[in-house]
């Protein structure tokens, strides 16, 4: 009897992606010096831009950088404070940098980006007064250039030094791109940037990831605020969880797939970013639930925290979609009304009981809606 092929049969052609040999990453922080790290060890020819001159010289200079201190860069990358000389000749771009500045610099490098050249969006946010992603953001700046994300649980560091990592890369897919997926923009930024150490995985559901990016933010203030207060993981773990089910929600009122959140770019980031304080959104919520004033919080130095701006914009985001987001509540009243903390969520864990599954439609009073949890 004869069987047919295997998958792996030795005989039969494999798919291969083709890599992007130029790679720019905009942003000289640690992340941006991170992944260009990971893509000079990738093979690629790799050039680092930034504004901060003593930065970019120490990276040509001594292969190192502040935002990395004491880290070996391996050799072969470019920093350079020429966007003109960064964009023009890539490749592939990375936008690295704060949200609130990605359309901003979209606009700057439009006229030294190739057509056709893909733009990979690694700032995790939801714009302020427009609502808009930050792929909807560079698409409306930027209209014929196919737009993507990076995203996942990294720490910089530890994927600069080589520690295991993976992360989700995704870019809507054309016809042509279900046809061919080797020859998306998502699989070749993959293999662009594959390595012994970093392992990148492909999706087409840009939303779910941009949304599992700009939402874990928040969640993981709020995992700090519940820490610094006293509490211990049984509460993290369900603000974790509960968590994940406001970015579904977020996610599948965008156009997203509730799936993609249960993934590197959703659950991943969410639980790395939510268990450590070498995040600067758990690093905030822990000082804040210590008792801290803001404006004392890191030393009184003006730390960007992501999550604190994308607070309001969340919300915004789900008071006009209609959707009930109350983790993301609690952390914007917080924040930003002068809401108090453990009243706050003494009030979230008194909160009417709701079923799992969507597919159950209950609410009912709690039993101690009035008593609250522990001071």
């Amino acid at each position: 009897m004869d069987f047919p092929a295997s998958p792996l049969a030795p005989d039969q052609p494999v798919s291969t992606a083709v890599p992007f040999d130029r790679v720019t990453v905009l942003g000289a922080g640690s992340w941006g010096t991170a992944l260009a790290a990971l893509a000079c060890r990738a093979g690629r020819e790799v050039r680092l831009w930034g504004r901060d001159p003593d930065v970019l010289d120490q990276v040509n200079s001594a292969g190192q950088s502040r935002y990395l201190p004491g880290l070996d860069l391996p050799e072969g990358i470019t920093a350079t404070a020429d966007l003109a000389e960064a964009v023009g000749s890539a490749d592939a771009v990375l936008l690295v940098t704060p949200s609130r500045t990605v359309r901003e610099l979209c606009g700057q490098i439009a006229p030294y980006l190739r057509p056709g050249v893909p733009v990979v969006l690694c700032a995790k946010g939801v714009e302020a007064g427009t609502g808009l992603l930050m792929s909807e953001v560079a698409a409306q700046v930027l209209p014929d250039t196919p737009v993507g994300a990076l995203s996942g649980p990294t720490f910089a560091r530890e994927a600069a030094q080589g520690d295991y990592t993976a992360a989700t890369v995704a870019f809507p897919f054309t016809y042509s791109d279900r046809l061919h997926p080797e020859a998306s923009p998502a699989a070749r930024l993959a293999v662009s940037f594959g390595s012994g150490s970093f392992r990148p995985y492909v999706s087409d559901d840009l939303i779910g990831v941009e949304v599992g990016g700009a939402v874990k933010n928040v969640i993981a203030i709020a995992c700090g605020m519940m820490t610094g207060a006293g509490f211990a993981e049984n509460t993290r773990a369900a603000l974790i969880v509960r968590g994940m089910d406001e970015m579904k929600t977020l996610a599948q009122a965008l156009g997203g797939r509730r799936e993609t959140v249960t993934g590197l770019s959703g659950a991943g980031d969410l639980t790395l970013t939510c268990s450590s304080t070498t995040s600067r959104n758990m690093a905030l919520g822990v000082q804040l639930g210590q008792g801290i004033a803001r404006g004392d919080c890191f030393d009184g130095k003006p730390v960007v925290v992501e999550g604190e701006v994308n607070a309001i914009s969340v919300i915004d985001l789900a008071r006009r979609l209609g959707i009930v987001m109350p983790i993301c509540t609690a952390v914007h009243a917080i924040l930003h009304e002068g809401a108090d903390l453990k009243g706050t969520f003494a009030d979230f864990w008194a909160s009417p009981i709701e079923a799992e599954p969507q597919s159950l439609d209950l609410e009912i009073p709690h039993p101690t809606a009035d008593e609250g949890v522990r001071g």
